[in-house]
């Protein structure tokens, strides 16, 4: 993506509105969290993270790729390389068979989903609730020449009812259920939708095992990650398991992929502390250096104001990812695959 694509995009996204108000409210979102005030009038999760990639999915394709999630690296390969790899053996593990009907549960804005759908000839619902990466997805859909493959589903995955039960051969969710208000709910959600003997492959964003609750480091580096990425809760890799039991689900395999090939892979957040990434991923301070030149791209309205605003609270977001994988006690690449029994 050049700069001239990326300030096209972002003027699309943000629609003249006030992003740099946006931002701010969004940075505050932890501090309107209660338990008693949930509702139709009170904190609504699923509203902070929509905002949340409604006002950082450009960036995030910018410097990211289209397929916005980690996976195991090589030493060997490049970061798109990498992804591509973790992709296929989820497409292995799901065993995909041509004329399947599958969902992707979060589906962004659907590079996953277009390999799946190349590489697997299945067709796909991609279930969002953000109007901006659904936009996204179905342009990039269509200039891949897949859009007659994939149907979209706009909402929030805690809530298919429009969907009828027993509808998919297979599903997937790639760091979409760790935003679950309630990740127990959003697995039996799931389970519905799939057809008995369906697999469903998972990638979480956990605490490991090396996550001490007592200790207040580690406390205030899991209310980091949750206030930087939008979650309301960061499950451990046991209370996943925990709760796709609870929904019905059979385990057959889950492991931290992060850790199982330790010594053959580079650390998950090496490209946002390396120049193995690039300005907005790479160095801190390269990002602080994207920070300034997107405040001068402001000034000449190249990017919308407010712009600026959203790097940085990029940039806080990549700090508490390295600073959670550096310690050991968060990993994004908790990887199950579960069958909904006959």
């Amino acid at each position: 993506m050049s700069i001239g694509d990326l300030s096209k995009g972002l003027k699309a996204a943000y629609r003249g509105s006030d992003v740099r108000s946006r931002v701010k409210h969004l940075d505050g979102w932890m501090d309107r969290v209660s338990p008693h005030d949930v509702g139709p009038d009170g904190y609504d999760h699923a509203g902070t993270v929509q905002e949340y990639y409604n006002i950082c999915n450009e960036f995030m394709v910018f410097g990211w790729g289209e397929s916005l999630h980690f996976a195991p690296l090589s030493p060997r390969e490049s970061l798109e390389e990498s992804k591509i790899r973790h992709q296929r053996l989820m497409i292995a593990k799901l065993e995909l068979e041509e004329g399947m009907e599958v969902i992707d549960v979060g589906c962004g804005i659907g590079g996953p989903m277009r390999r799946v759908v190349q590489e697997a000839g299945v067709r796909v619902l991609g279930v969002n609730n953000s109007d901006v990466q659904l936009e996204k997805a179905k342009g990039l859909n269509a200039a891949a020449g897949i859009d007659h493959m994939v149907d979209y589903f706009e909402g929030s995955f805690m809530d298919m009812s429009a969907v009828p039960d027993d509808t998919f051969d297979r599903g997937y969710a790639i760091e979409s259920t760790c935003h679950a208000p309630d990740k127990a709910g959003a697995f039996a959600e799931i389970y519905r939708v799939l057809k008995p003997g369906a697999l469903f492959w998972g990638q979480e964003m956990c605490m490991t095992d090396k996550f001490d609750p007592a200790d207040s480091r580690h406390q205030a580096m899991k209310e980091d990650l949750m206030h930087g990425i939008a979650l309301k809760d960061i499950a451990t890799m046991r209370e996943v398991n925990r709760d796709l039991e609870a929904a019905g689900f059979h385990i057959i395999e889950a492991k931290d992929r992060a850790v199982e090939e330790n010594g053959t892979v580079a650390p998950w957040y090496q490209p946002m502390e390396s120049r193995r990434g690039n300005a907005l991923r790479g160095t801190p301070l390269g990002r602080q250096a994207y920070i300034v030149m997107s405040r001068l791209a402001e000034a000449l309205r190249i990017f919308p104001k407010g712009s600026a605003d959203v790097v940085g609270l990029m940039d806080r977001t990549a700090r508490a990812y390295v600073a959670g994988g550096k310690a050991g006690v968060f990993s994004p690449l908790y990887c199950f695959l579960a069958r909904k029994p006959l």
